[in-house]
């Protein structure tokens, strides 16, 4: 099979990255040809201002991405086109192109882009869904939630009403993943439609290892930014009544103010590691007690739980969205309230002084990654999903000839 796999990259690096040249790199693996199309956000960096309100358009409908797709189309034939991030420069405008050649298209939800503006269902720190289902994410303006500002957050509104309003999220897209069940239902709840979502979560595309040993620290690995509620975590450690070490790994925004709070608060049990590679991260995790999600955002799915439940991490997670779903409460980690430093101090304290029940809770993850999360799985799971889609189109192109045929008699 030859899958042309699209994707717009972001200009600071994040998890959907990583699972584009994962899923790349699977599919090469197995015999299949993969061609990419990639634009990247930093192509706006230098832009004149005129030229960035151009970009707001081109979010609707980008002409050179159509052009482009289309010739790349015509010259390689792919049997299906996978797309992961459209925004802001390659745009929905791409499906058109797929549909003028008759290739079936597919597309990963990894954020909630087509519901929320923001795309992640956070407003002044606490889950909103104002624009859940609106045909016009009026609110998401109001409040200027994409980067804080109005004119940037009505170009997004301006592509979600457009293409809600001309039937493409309906229409052009043949399969669309979900990366858990309760994303699923959020997408349904906005009006995609239902017989059309299927659930693949993401995966660790080779084998981490479990690790040896109870560990010596608590760990963070995430970007270092609002919605991953560095805030809670940082105030729930402010609270523990012992001393317990704790790793923070990755970069963001919120470095200096965490550093900040770090020595206002005296927090000499927290270590900011930095930025870590991949391979940096691993044994990070093997020498980790349990790894620790404090996210005040419905978080769609972190790699960094699927690669801590392949290290044999359990983790502590907020009661919150999917992560409810991925991480079951007492057997593959342990559920808090969301936002709440008090709960999850009192979380941290009974893992650390459980080793017992969290060594049970570490085999568990374990076999939740080798049941669930293994390179294998997605591939399997990834060719049903093509079937599936290759089968619509047809059967959408064959219902197409039927109604000129008929038409045709009929004149």
């Amino acid at each position: 099979m030859k899958v042309l796999i699209a994707h717009n990259a972001y200009q600071q690096r994040g998890g959907e990255g990583g699972v584009v040249e994962a899923e790349t790199r699977l599919l090469q693996e197995h015999g299949h040809n993969v061609v990419r199309y990639e634009r990247h956000n930093d192509e706006l960096r230098n832009r004149s201002h005129l030229a960035t309100l151009a970009a707001g358009r081109e979010a609707v409908w980008a002409a050179r991405s159509f052009r482009e797709l289309r010739a790349l189309i015509a010259r390689e034939a792919p049997d299906i086109v996978h797309f992961h991030n459209t925004f802001p420069l390659i745009s929905p405008a791409a499906y058109y192109a797929c549909a003028e050649a008759g290739v079936p298209v597919v597309q990963t939800l990894h954020n909630y882009r087509l519901l929320c503006p923001a795309a992640t269902f956070l407003r002044d720190g606490k889950v909103c869904e104002a624009c859940l289902s609106r045909s016009v994410p009026w609110p998401g303006v109001l409040h200027g939630c994409y980067r804080g500002s109005r004119p940037a957050t009505a170009a997004v509104a301006a592509m979600l009403a457009v293409h809600r309003a001309i039937g493409t999220w309906q229409e052009r897209v043949d399969v669309y993943i979900a990366l858990t069940e309760f994303a699923r239902r959020k997408f349904i709840e906005g009006g995609l439609p239902a017989e059309r979502i299927v659930v693949k979560p993401n995966f660790v595309a080779s084998d981490l290892g479990p690790k040896q040993g109870r560990g010596d620290y608590a760990l963070f690995v995430g970007r270092l930014s609002e919605e991953k509620g560095l805030g809670v975590l940082l105030n729930a450690w402010g609270r523990l009544r012992e001393l317990i070490p704790l790793r923070i790994a990755g970069d963001g925004p919120l470095r200096e103010e965490i550093v900040d709070v770090m020595r206002t608060k005296k927090l000499k049990s927290v270590e900011l590691l930095g930025p870590l590679s991949r391979s940096e991260i691993t044994p990070v995790m093997h020498g980790a007690r349990f790894l620790i999600l404090a996210s005040v955002c419905y978080e769609n799915f972190p790699l960094t739980v699927a690669e801590a439940f392949a290290c044999g991490l359990s983790v502590i997670a907020p009661r919150l969205g999917a992560m409810a779903e991925i991480i079951e409460d007492g057997t593959t980690g342990v559920h808090f309230s969301p936002g709440d430093p008090v709960d999850l101090a009192r979380s941290v304290e009974w893992a650390w002084s459980h080793p017992h029940e969290l060594g049970e809770m570490s085999r568990a993850a374990r076999s939740e990654y080798e049941d669930k999360y293994t390179g294998e799985r997605s591939y399997k799971r990834s060719m049903e999903i093509y079937e599936r889609a290759v089968e619509r189109s047809s059967a959408c192109a064959s219902y197409v000839i039927r109604e000129q045929s008929v038409g045709e008699a009929g004149g």
